[in-house]
């Protein structure tokens, strides 16, 4: 259709930003929402190949979710009370540490030091610590400081609540995504369904097959960091291996940057012993290789066939865009459109 009238042809270009806005907007409101969405679908697509199994043993696929869930639920409660308490008391242990550090810190010789290695004219050590001293015992930023807490508080009831509505929608998800599957495969033409319900099956598989990878290489890392830490003496074994399993969750930053805050944290702790956080930074090194070169393209292999340069571009542009969710994500959605442009795209071309 053709618009002569130059007044209608703003109008309606007037009327798509707006509409272009709102959406926007609407978007942007519902980001959380979304967030819960994305990573619930995320999780029951890597359960799902576990139910799937128990289904082809002819378990009914109601009970073989109930067992599922069961088991990882039971897993979750057994880790809680096996480990929490341990990182209760390692974490208070942790704290009274760097508050000890901390008051050590104030302690003229220590200042007298630090104030040796930088000229006073350029910055005076003793005056910036008497401005933190002030700010902290100032009446004034009470309620500053109280409001930090108060966040604090409220950011942990958030996490709680999301946790809770994600394990709602993955139970949902899991139960129902067959249905979910057949429902959108009757929105593709007859002649094209089989195909694409055979594509789709493939990423759903390889998708559900990379988050139980990547949770294997997660646990891996757990177990061997409490061994490792627990045998060479380190502060806080328990803590530091919790902190190494949920960075190996994400995938290539997560592993480098929890082995560097154990580290770091080893040198915070244990200043007088740099034989034990010297061991702690070789051992991390050694093992980011054998992770990166031997156990992750091992469990990875039958699960997602994506080249490392595109695995390190996906979880770079994933983590930009939607922080820890888009990381996740990324790889298997970098893998599924590799899959696409091979079985589609490719063998369309060479057709012509």
């Amino acid at each position: 259709m053709k618009i002569h009238d130059p007044f209608r042809l703003g109008l309606l270009a007037g009327l798509g930003v707006i509409a272009a806005l709102v959406i926007g907007g609407a978007l942007s409101e519902l980001s959380t929402i979304l967030t819960y969405v994305g990573a619930a679908i995320f999780i029951a697509l890597g359960l799902d190949p576990v139910v799937s199994w128990l289904e082809n043993r002819s378990v009914p696929r109601w009970l073989a979710i109930v067992i599922v869930f069961t088991v990882a639920i039971g897993a979750f409660v057994g880790v809680v009370f096996a480990i929490v308490p341990v990182i209760v008391s390692q974490a208070t242990a942790l704290i009274t540490n760097l508050v000890t550090y901390l008051q050590s810190v104030t302690t003229q010789e220590f200042v007298d030091n630090l104030q040796a290695l930088v000229p006073q004219n350029f910055f005076d050590v003793q005056q910036a610590l008497d401005s933190v001293l002030d700010f902290l015992t100032n009446p004034d930023n009470v309620v500053t400081i109280g409001g930090g807490v108060l966040a604090v508080g409220v950011a942990i009831g958030n996490g709680v609540f999301a946790t809770v509505v994600v394990v709602i929608l993955v139970l949902y998800f899991t139960s129902s995504i067959n249905t979910f599957k057949a429902g959108v495969y009757q929105l593709v033409p007859a002649s094209k369904r089989v195909r694409f319900a055979d594509i789709a099956e493939q990423i759903s598989q390889s998708v559900g097959r990379y988050v139980i990878g990547q949770f294997t290489l997660a646990a891996i890392n757990g177990v061997l960091s409490f061994v490792f830490l627990s045998s060479i003496g380190a502060q806080q074994p328990a803590v530091f291996a919790f902190i190494a399993f949920l960075g190996s969750i994400i995938p290539l930053v997560g592993t480098i940057s929890g082995s560097a805050i154990i580290v770091l944290a080893q040198i915070v702790l244990l200043p007088d012993s740099p034989a034990t956080w010297v061991t702690a930074a070789i051992w991390y090194l050694v093992y980011m290789q054998v992770e990166a070169y031997v156990l992750s393209p091992r469990i990875m292999r039958r699960a997602v066939k994506v080249p490392g340069v595109v695995v390190v571009i996906a979880a770079l542009t994933g983590g930009t865009l939607l922080g820890v969710l888009g990381a996740l994500i990324a790889i298997p959605v970098a893998a599924s459109i590799l899959l696409i442009i091979r079985q589609v795209v490719v063998p369309r071309q060479d057709a012509r």
